[in-house]
């Protein structure tokens, strides 16, 4: 295959989902062709990019995907059931598509001799360490089903590299934000539910006492993240925090949304902070953070005309 930019093939399962498609976006504009693999379980027609290939499949069903990964170059591999609540509720379902369904993906990757696959990791599998910031070289102590299960996916990633030479890295992503996240179903996130709250007049709600952190990372800085691991120099299966590098408390975001706040209990298998290390990103990938999280969220805020 030549590796021109204007005849590489990139395929993103999860192509129609929230970073995925703001991914899939990103590549047309880099000249590549893209072909995305989706079953629509949370992904949204509506975000399909009319220039891509569409391969509707179910990454569970490992037959059922090969053919998507004939001539592609570089694997995004995006699609998963996120969230940590619905994994509590549904560990089974949830195992299915965010382990076996990576252990498909790599499978039909090596079948097909893709050059390379950059795993959406997660940055829930470090749980609650004894110092911030989290660094990849910790232990990781996944604290419920869903960080254990991207944990699982980030094990066989690097297996397939050492055991097969497949080129492979995984991207831990803190806390991804930005247009197209959801704002309904089970795979909101607290800033989507603190939206939708405030444009419905009813209070923000707050799992415990709202002190806890998050490292709140923008889907753009996600996306050119992913757009330099498609050709680093170094794909040895090894995991990279992409993250703002910076924390900020929930009560904080309920500050700049803004309306009244509800305290409720805290949440079960919630880690109580996270913010990255990410000098290996720089590192590796020549990657920095370019959004601020106030700027990001104040961008929201007006897209859902909130301002």
């Amino acid at each position: 295959m030549s590796s021109s930019s204007s005849t590489r093939l990139a395929l993103v399962t999860g192509g129609a989902g929230f970073i995925g498609s703001t991914l899939t976006n990103a590549l047309f504009d880099r000249g590549l062709r893209v072909r995305i693999l989706d079953n629509f379980a949370t992904g949204e027609r509506a975000q399909v990019d009319s220039r891509a290939e569409l391969y509707e499949a179910d990454i569970r069903d490992l037959e059922s995907i090969r053919s998507a990964f004939a001539g592609v170059d570089c694997v995004f591999h995006v699609a998963a059931l996120p969230r940590v609540p619905l994994s509590i509720e549904k560990p089974v379902e949830t195992h299915m598509v965010n382990v076996v369904g990576t252990l498909n993906v790599l499978i039909a990757a090596r079948d097909a001799s893709v050059r390379r696959v950059i795993y959406s990791g997660s940055s829930s599998a470090y749980g609650n360490q004894p110092h911030l910031p989290l660094r990849e070289d910790m232990t990781p102590n996944p604290l419920n089903p869903y960080a254990l299960q991207k944990l699982t996916g980030e094990y066989y990633t690097r297996l397939f590299h050492r055991l097969f030479g497949l080129q492979t890295l995984t991207l831990r992503y803190f806390n991804v934000f930005g247009p197209r996240m959801a704002d309904v179903g089970a795979y909101v996130t607290v800033i989507s539910v603190f939206l939708r709250a405030r444009r419905e007049g009813k209070p923000l709600t707050i799992h415990g006492d709202g002190e806890q952190t998050r490292d709140f990372t923008h889907v753009r800085d996600v996306v050119r993240a992913n757009l330099l691991a498609m050709d680093c120099e170094t794909a040895d299966g090894r995991a990279i925090n992409i993250g703002n590098g910076r924390n900020v408390s929930i009560n904080r975001v309920a500050q700049l949304i803004g309306g009244p706040v509800v305290n409720l209990p805290p949440r079960p298998g919630d880690a109580r902070d996270t913010l990255a290390d990410n000098s290996e990103a720089l590192r590796t990938l020549g990657w920095k953070p370019e959004v601020r999280f106030e700027d990001g969220l104040a961008e929201l805020i007006r897209l859902r005309g909130l301002s």
